[in-house]
């Protein structure tokens, strides 16, 4: 489990393919180890499991279910990837709880700054637009973030400068790829009341 706040980025440094999937390779600043192999790290908001690290490089593989679901599809080296460790026990939650689940892909479809802050617009697909709540909690590539508004073809959110700068958000672009993680809570209460009709 996760909060969305994030303190660390990496550098894709290498991808190496693989029959049903692909192996990612990350250099980063993160105090890992090989006693730490095993360990669950959010990359972009995508848990995915360590199974090397030397030189502060991370390896990770990616199957092909996590790539289709994934805006990790369209990776390309020397990508800027947010990093998280999970939580531990007793540590407080700033942001919300994130599975590191991504539920899908979304695509920006404008960003304005207004004065020191960002507003980023994304388009996702219907289906998953009709589980997003305004005010709810969002991830996008790992970040703790609010719906700020629904939009006609996805929804809106304001990034203030301290975000916007220790995140990758910064180097994305219109067109750009996100992954999105929706709020569990808001799922599980939706589910819960379409059982009920």
């Amino acid at each position: 489990m996760f909060n969305g706040i994030i303190f660390n980025r990496g550098l894709i440094t290498n991808i190496s393919k693989r029959p049903k999937g692909i192996n990612i390779f990350i250099k980063s600043d993160l105090k890992l180890s090989s006693k730490d192999i095993g360990v669950s790290v959010a990359c972009d908001g995508v848990c995915l499991t360590l199974i090397t690290i030397k030189k502060k490089i991370m390896e990770f593989y990616l199957s092909n279910e996590t790539l289709k679901r994934s805006k990790f599809q369209h990776i390309k080296k020397n990508d800027l990837i947010n990093l998280e460790l999970p939580l531990k026990y007793g540590q407080k939650i700033s942001g919300h709880i994130c599975q590191g689940h991504v539920d899908t892909i979304g695509k920006i479809s404008s960003i304005k700054k207004i004065d020191k802050s960002y507003i980023f617009n994304f388009e996702i697909s219907l289906k998953e637009r009709k589980n997003i709540i305004e005010k709810a909690s969002i991830c996008i590539n790992g970040i703790s973030l609010t719906v700020s508004k629904i939009t006609n073809k996805g929804f809106q959110i304001w990034v203030i400068p301290h975000t916007y700068n220790l995140t990758n958000l910064s180097k994305l672009k219109k067109g750009s790829f996100v992954n999105i993680e929706i709020d569990i809570l808001s799922k599980y209460v939706k589910n819960f009341f379409h059982e009920k009709k």
